[in-house]
């Protein structure tokens, strides 16, 4: 989207972690330029999963989809030059974003635990790695010494 990633993540905040239906009417009333393709995007995320409930024989409820992730990350810039007093010229970026919408199904408890069909994201059962707790020490301030006359 012709749009930079900091504008179209305002709007995808607003978003995230919604029911789909609650998102679809955010964005109908949202006044950024960013929120009608997001729209789009999120519609057609729908459109997937019912087409693999339907189709594909996956078990998805579209009641109970919300939105797990929303990303806009850095695209192409496009570098374009502007003309500038006494014959020079200034340059400026116009900034692209890649939006990501991922939508997940909440379980019958209410939580978010089932990933997205089409991702198939895996839970590790590994136990976490032990992180180590780095201290930074400070370094004691030396005192210049005095010039002597």
């Amino acid at each position: 989207m012709r749009v930079s990633p900091q504008k179209a993540r305002l709007v995808l905040d607003l978003i995230k972690g919604r029911r789909v239906e609650e998102a679809l009417n955010t964005l109908a009333f949202t006044r950024k330029r960013a929120a009608v393709t997001v729209e789009k995007l999120l519609r057609s995320a729908v459109e997937n999963a019912n087409y693999l409930s339907s189709e594909k024989g996956f078990d998805v409820e579209l009641d109970n989809l919300y939105v797990k992730r929303a990303i806009a990350n850095d695209g192409p810039r496009m570098k374009r030059i502007r003309p500038a007093p006494m014959g020079r010229a200034y340059r400026y970026v116009r900034r692209i974003a890649h939006i990501e919408l991922v939508l997940a199904e909440r379980g019958k408890n209410g939580s978010g635990d089932l990933a997205t069909v089409v991702g198939k994201e895996k839970a590790s059962s590994d136990a976490p790695a032990k992180r180590k707790r780095v201290v930074a020490k400070k370094k004691a301030v030396s005192k210049k010494a005095v010039a002597k006359k």
